[in-house]
């Protein structure tokens, strides 16, 4: 008997990513959300306003001098 010799050449697409890249991606979209969270919800979580204004104004219609 004749022996055959075979070549096998297996193509991968690429489509997968690297652990690092994936951890960098999770990593900036946590980040963004911690930023997005410090700048707009503070009051989300408790449901209150976190901005307070208490103005005491007196005005007096008479004359000074």
């Amino acid at each position: 008997m004749a022996e055959r010799e075979t070549e096998r050449v297996i193509y991968t697409d690429g489509g997968r990513r690297g652990g690092g890249a994936t951890a960098a991606i999770v990593l900036l979209i946590l980040a963004i959300l911690v930023i997005l969270f410090l700048v707009f919800g503070r009051g989300l979580l408790n449901g209150s306003s976190t901005k307070t204004i208490n103005a005491d104004v007196h005005v007096s219609g008479g004359k000074s001098g």
